[in-house]
């Protein structure tokens, strides 16, 4: 049987995190980069929306059209191009200002990004409707992707050097703890 997870913040309010919400402003100002907000959304609970599809309907005893059944599902922003993203939010507000009736569920970035690459997107868009729409993709959406793969497979980290051109892994060892201890003599 499927267990429901746990959130990442049994105590979030769905408001936007101040990190997140600061890097944004002050990328659109033109005072800080696009690898400033990556940064904070690395670290920052980010909301997916999920909305419910009607899968069945029914004629009610008044005549009138009902729900039977429905599913739900995640809702992706295809492109004038044809490609498709994954939408994320920084908080409940920004959320109601894209679909009022979308519900949300908590995810890091790294996890969105993954679950983007999953669905085969070429972006996650995030704030679509506002107040700052950021979008993540090519490279970087295959590293923070691949920031969570890695969590569970490391090799996670050959295929990505391997998939981007110009990209360096490194590989740090942690050093025996004595070797920190030793005194200059």
């Amino acid at each position: 049987m499927p267990a429901i997870p746990q959130p990442l913040r049994p105590d979030d309010d769905g408001g936007v995190d101040t990190a997140v919400g600061s890097a944004l402003s002050a990328f659109h100002a033109g005072t800080a980069t696009a690898a400033d907000v990556l940064t904070a959304l690395g670290q920052a609970r980010l909301l997916v929306p999920v909305v419910a599809l009607l899968t069945e309907s029914e004629v009610g005893e008044h005549g009138l059209k009902q729900e039977k059944e429905s599913e739900m599902a995640l809702p992706k922003l295809v492109g004038k191009d044809g490609r498709e993203a994954v939408l994320a939010f920084t908080g409940v507000e920004p959320m109601r200002m894209w679909r009022p009736d979308a519900r949300p569920v908590q995810a890091t970035g790294p996890q969105v990004c993954q679950a983007a690459k999953h669905e085969r997107a070429a972006a996650v868009v995030i704030d679509v409707a506002g107040p700052i729409p950021f979008v993540i993709e090519g490279g970087m959406l295959q590293a923070l992707a691949t920031v969570e793969e890695a969590k569970r497979d490391a090799s996670a980290l050959d295929r990505l050097a391997e998939a981007v051109p110009d990209l360096t892994v490194a590989r740090l060892r942690e050093r025996p703890r004595r070797w920190w201890d030793r005194r200059r003599r």
